[in-house]
C-alpha cells in the first residue's frame, strides 16, 4: 500500500478579535439588564436571576482570553448577541465557502500544487451553512477541481475523521489528491446569553492536503495510521434541524444552539481520548514517550493537559502540547489542525506526532503522523 502524505496546511483566521473582558462586558450588561426587567418575578421565586460572568473565571476554567469572530459587532451589541452576517445570493460564494477556499489556497500552495491536481474535496465541520448543495461541492467549484466531493459531520472530530476519508480515498485509488477543509463557523450557532458556554468558541477555517508519498514534493508528514471512536451522549448537543418547524410543541430558540454538561464531558472524554491514543500507539508499535508533539483539539486547556499528563506520566511541555485556544478558542474541528498548522516547524525527519480531535458525539480521531 502507498504511504499517504499530509503534503500541505492551510489557515483562514477572520480580521476581527473578541476579548474575554469584552465579551463579558456585554453578558453582564444584558444580565443586568435582565435581572431588573424581570425583578417582580426573580422577587417571588418565579424566575431566577442571571449571574454574572467575570473573565478571570474565564481563563481559568478554559485557557481563553480572546476568540476570532467574523462579526464582532453583533456579538457585543447585547440587544443582539450573535453575528449579523449578510445574506448571500445563490449566485454568489457561502460564507464557508469562501473561508474553505482560503485555508485550502495557502495549503496548496504550501503542498506545490494546483487546484487543478486535485480530484477529490472533503469539507468536515461540526455545522453546514444549508443542507444541499454540499459545500464541499460548492468548494470544489470555486477552487476550480475535479472530481468529486461531498460534505461529513462529526463534531469537533470531522478533521480526524475526513483525514481518515482522504487516506481511505488515496489508498484505495479513488482519488490521487484530496483537499479535506474544515470551515468552523461556530459563532452561529453558540449562545451568548449562556453564562456557561458563551465564552467557548471561535471562528477559523483550517486546510489539509492529502496525496500518495511518490507523488508529493520533499517535506509534509507521513500519516503512519488513523483510528476511529464514536460513542453515543447527550451531553453535548445541538438540537438545530430541518424538522424543527414541524416540531410541536415548538422547542426554544436556546434549544436550538450549543448545550453541553461541562463537567461530564471532560469526566467521559479524557480516558475516552487517552486510551484511544495510547491503544492506537502501541498498535504500531510506539510509546507515547516516542511522541515528539501532540496536536490536540484545542476544547479546554485542563482538558488537554491532563490528556497528555496522563499520556507521558508528566506534564508536558508548551512544544510538546502546543495551545492555540488562548487565541483562537474552541474552533470545533479546526482546533487540532491550526495546532498542527501553526506549531509543526521544529520536528526532524522521523520525528513522531500525534494529532487528535474529540467532541460531540463522543466522537474522537487519532492521527499518527512521521516527519519527512
Amino acid at each position: 500500500m502507498s504511504q499517504i502524505v499530509i503534503s500541505g496546511t492551510g489557515l483562514f483566521t477572520p480580521p476581527e478579535s473578541i476579548s474575554n473582558e469584552e465579551l463579558v462586558e456585554c453578558f453582564n450588561a444584558w444580565a443586568t439588564r435582565y435581572n431588573a426587567d424581570h425583578a417582580e418575578d426573580i422577587e417571588a421565586g418565579r424566575l431566577e436571576p442571571k449571574p454574572m460572568s467575570d473573565a478571570e473565571f474565564i481563563l481559568k476554567a478554559s485557557g481563553i482570553r480572546s476568540r476570532h469572530v467574523l462579526d464582532k459587532h453583533g456579538i457585543l451589541d447585547p440587544e443582539i448577541m450573535h453575528p449579523q452576517l449578510p445574506m448571500r445570493g445563490n449566485d454568489e460564494p457561502s460564507q464557508m465557502c469562501e473561508m474553505a477556499i482560503a485555508a485550502a489556497t495557502q495549503a496548496l500552495e504550501e503542498a506545490g500544487r494546483k487546484p487543478s491536481d486535485v480530484d477529490a474535496v472533503l469539507c468536515a465541520a461540526s455545522n453546514m451553512q444549508r443542507s444541499y448543495p454540499a459545500v464541499a461541492v460548492e468548494v470544489q467549484q470555486y477552487l476550480g477541481c475535479n472530481g468529486y466531493a461531498y460534505d461529513m459531520n462529526v463534531a469537533c472530530a470531522s478533521a480526524a475523521f475526513g483525514i481518515q476519508a482522504g487516506v481511505d480515498a488515496l489508498s484505495s485509488g479513488n482519488a490521487n489528491c484530496v483537499v479535506m477543509v474544515n470551515p468552523e463557523i461556530c459563532s452561529g450557532h453558540l449562545n451568548f446569553r449562556d453564562r456557561d458556554s458563551h465564552f467557548i468558541f471561535g471562528d477559523a477555517c483550517t486546510a489539509v492536503v492529502l496525496e500518495r508519498a511518490e507523488d508529493a514534493s520533499d517535506g509534509g508528514f507521513e500519516v503512519l495510521g488513523t483510528r476511529l471512536k464514536t460513542q453515543f451522549s447527550n451531553n453535548i448537543r445541538n438540537n438545530a434541524g430541518f424538522l424543527n418547524r414541524s416540531e410541536t410543541p415548538q422547542r426554544s430558540d436556546d434549544d436550538r444552539l450549543f448545550i453541553q454538561e461541562g463537567r461530564k464531558v471532560f469526566k467521559d472524554v479524557v480516558p475516552m481520548v487517552v486510551t484511544l491514543i495510547s491503544e492506537h500507539l502501541a498498535d504500531n508499535g510506539l510509546e507515547p514517550s516516542a511522541v515528539r508533539r501532540f496536536w490536540l483539539h484545542q476544547a479546554n486547556l485542563n482538558m488537554n493537559q491532563l490528556i497528555s499528563k496522563r499520556l507521558l506520566g508528566r506534564d508536558p511541555s508548551e512544544e510538546e502540547a502546543p495551545v492555540v485556544l488562548d487565541e483562537y478558542a474552541n474552533t470545533s474541528s479546526a482546533g487540532s489542525v491550526i495546532a498542527f498548522h501553526k506549531h509543526k516547524a521544529g520536528l526532524a525527519a522521523g520525528d513522531v506526532a500525534v494529532l487528535c480531535a474529540f467532541g460531540a458525539g463522543y466522537s474522537a480521531g487519532s492521527v499518527i503522523l512521521r516527519q519527512r
